[in-house]
């Protein structure tokens, strides 16, 4: 199927006893068995079926085959929010002592993250997206995972994911792809050599800004190493599903960030129209771009698809269908950033991406607040940037929203 076909019907059940074209809210917090037998049997993991909606729901289920078939994978687990699922896809393998490799050029709230995992014995080495010197002086014996965002948000660099599982499958070690700015629609990192894909199902897959959630998914082509990883021992008998079965009857479970029905419900919804949505978003991106650069040569402005980008060699090659729904200008001052995302009458003044709105940030004093200063130059994050995530608008009324935005504070 192409893309637009297999977002309607990929993964999907049509044996639904009613004929509903969508699966019904399961809104139930435990499910009865006929027999206590077969209770024990679902919670010894010898037999399929629904005990509890920390551990599964069918509702649940339904969206994360539909993600499975939507990124190519052998299975996926949907969490709580993208956060959680960032953490039980790292979580799963590592353990103190371990290393992660990370481009620096982060989400704030990952870099986080990353910060929290100290307190386990977790270090992270930060690195310079493509650099594959300083990539490869990186690696040492406590490596056990390579982390990069797919578009980096917000500095919107793009990684060369190809290139990077090569490197780290030369060390054995796994290769982890945020692909929440670029989604499936651009780029499909499985297909590509990453072996396990995160999503915060929150932003594109989603959007309507009307539910949190993530989603991971693993390819099940990653040969795991017993002694490396020593969590996975009793798992590798499962083959492809060893690191998704270690993740269900462990830390996915036992963490309980799990994603509830209502909002997997929602989820699909939203993932029917990720084809059309992102075909606008990355048109209306492209060509908004293109008015600031014209229009405003004092500003800079930075897109993956205008021809002045860094990153544009790399996007050109790597993406088919566009550049993104993301693009950043710098104005000058933070005095500046701050007048002009008050006077913008169409874009929202929020912290999501995704949503078919038009939505602006500054990000150095939210989403990279708690960064410090050279995590926030590594990351694309200055005093004078706003992020804009592109909605789906008429494009002549969003110029015109900045063009009266930007007349104002010229005034």
């Amino acid at each position: 199927m192409e893309f637009n076909t297999s977002l309607l019907h990929a993964g999907i059940d049509r044996k639904e006893r009613h004929g509903a074209t969508l699966p019904p809210i399961y809104q139930s917090s435990a499910f009865e068995q006929e027999t206590a037998e077969g209770l024990e049997k679902i919670f010894e993991n010898k037999a399929p079926g629904y005990c509890y909606t920390r551990v599964g729901n069918p509702t649940i289920t339904s969206f994360e085959n539909r993600i499975t078939k939507l990124e190519g994978g052998m299975a996926s687990v949907a969490c709580a929010s993208g956060m959680a699922a960032l953490f039980n896809a790292l979580m799963n393998i590592l353990q103190s002592g371990d290393e992660i490799i990370s481009s620096a050029s982060l989400y704030g709230g990952t870099i986080d993250l990353f910060q929290d995992l100290k307190a386990f014995g977790i270090k992270t080495n930060y690195v310079t997206n493509n650099d594959w010197n300083q990539i490869e002086a990186a690696f040492n014996d406590h490596t056990r995972v390579v982390f990069a965002e797919t578009i980096g948000n917000p500095c919107l660099d793009v990684t060369d994911v190809e290139k990077l599982a090569e490197v780290a499958h030369a060390h054995g070690v796994p290769l982890v792809i945020d692909n929440t700015t670029a989604t499936a629609y651009l780029y499909q990192p499985l297909k590509h050599g990453a072996d396990i894909v995160v999503n915060s199902s929150s932003k594109y897959i989603n959007g309507s800004s009307n539910s949190i959630s993530g989603v991971l998914t693993d390819s099940g082509k990653f040969k795991w190493d017993k002694e490396k990883y020593p969590g996975l021992s009793d798992y590798v008998k499962f083959g492809p599903m060893a690191y998704i079965a270690k993740l269900r009857n462990g830390f996915f479970r036992n963490t309980g960030a799990c994603l509830s029905p209502q909002n997997a419900f929602l989820n699909q919804i939203g993932l029917e129209t990720l084809g059309l949505r992102m075909e606008r978003q990355c048109n209306n991106a492209v060509e908004l771009a293109a008015f600031f650069e014209e229009q405003y040569p004092d500003f800079q402005v930075n897109y993956p698809g205008l021809t002045s980008s860094r990153w544009h060699e790399i996007a050109e090659r790597q993406f088919e269908k566009g550049y993104g729904g993301i693009l950043t200008i710098r104005v000058g001052s933070r005095e500046k950033t701050f007048a002009l995302i008050n006077n913008l009458t169409i874009a929202y003044k929020l912290s999501n991406i995704g949503d078919v709105r038009t939505l602006v940030i500054h990000p150095a004093s939210t989403i990279s607040l708690h960064s410090t200063e050279a995590q926030r130059e590594d990351a694309g994050v200055f005093e004078d940037l706003i992020r804009i995530s592109v909605g789906i608008e008429d494009i002549e009324d969003l110029k015109a929203d900045f063009a009266q935005a930007i007349e104002t504070i010229s005034k």
